[in-house]
């Protein structure tokens, strides 16, 4: 098997531990919140060149409360129950902090999403929270494991 990126990360800059449990769930929506911007981004930039203010506007409209609720009801159906768990964890924690312009429950929707993709990502499973987001897009149901 392949390492995974968080794998090159911690053995390039020698970073001990990394371990999902030990993280809170607002923790793992602090580095979940990255992840998923950056597959975002690169689904957008998949649709070709553009000038980056239209990158930008498309990437917004996806990355927002309101979309990240929008795809969690689609992945929902093919959550284990770990990673069901990861991201009720995520919903329910008490953030300081509310985005503009989203309604409560999507927000907490949307830290749950980050949550679950921040736990699979430290936990090496980045092909697994691809192919979650990609079904949260609506882009196929292929074998996600």
């Amino acid at each position: 098997m392949e390492p995974s990126l968080v794998d090159h990360i911690k053995e390039q800059f020698h970073l001990p531990g990394l371990d999902p449990k030990n993280y809170s769930p607002l923790s793992l929506a602090y580095i979940g919140d990255a992840v998923y911007e950056i597959v975002i981004r690169t689904f957008v930039l998949s649709d070709g060149n553009m000038g980056v203010n239209k990158y930008h506007k498309k990437t917004s409209g996806m990355v927002k409360a309101s979309a990240q609720a929008a795809t969690f009801e689609k992945m929902e159906p093919h959550l284990t129950d770990r990673e069901r768990a990861v991201y009720k964890r995520g919903r329910n924690a008490k953030s300081a902090t509310v985005a503009k312009n989203a309604a409560v429950i999507d927000y907490r929707k949307a830290t749950g999403v980050e949550a679950l993709v921040g736990y699979l990502y430290l936990n090496g499973e980045m092909d697994r929270a691809v192919w979650l987001i990609g079904i949260g897009l609506g882009l196929g149901e292929n074998d996600g494991t």
